[in-house]
């Protein structure tokens, strides 16, 4: 399943996916934690990509993985390897940010609520969107960098 899909290689079908949620991710987590007017019209759509994001980022490295073995079955360029670093850390980061956010839910429906408890979720979501971020920004320029070079 993540080698092909109808003849297609997986992964630049996949890596789209990924590209699209995880800064999604980023941006709704940080909306949701800081903006509490908001709340209650981005919490199902933050929710929905507290999942979403994690599974595409899982989805492209995956492919990226079986996408590397095929095209490169000896020597792995350096470039290459230096992307899939990227890709792989981007996943953790995107899971991560994602149990934050569910952490975040469950604190902010507590009652009463424990203002530091709450705090301290927001200050975890802010910090980990901004490292997500990074990472997808990195691995995808990396990737761009691997298959097309500097112009």
């Amino acid at each position: 399943m993540f080698s092909d899909i109808l003849g297609i290689p997986a992964h630049p079908l996949f890596v789209h996916a990924a590209v699209v949620f995880v800064p999604l991710l980023a941006l709704f987590a940080i909306v949701y934690a800081f903006v509490p007017r908001w709340r209650a019209k981005t919490g199902w759509l933050t929710a929905g990509l507290a999942v979403l994001a994690p599974l595409a980022a899982l989805a492209a490295k995956l492919s990226g993985d079986k996408f590397i073995a095929a095209r490169f079955p000896a020597q792995k360029p350096l470039k290459v390897l230096q992307h899939r670093s990227f890709g792989t850390a981007t996943f953790w980061w995107t899971l991560a940010l994602g149990l934050a956010v569910g952490l975040l839910f469950w604190v902010l429906q507590r009652t009463p609520q424990t203002p530091w408890l709450r705090t301290g979720a927001q200050v975890v979501v802010l910090v980990l969107a901004v490292v997500t971020a990074y990472y997808v920004v990195r691995t995808g320029d990396s990737g761009a960098e691997s298959v097309w070079g500097r112009t």
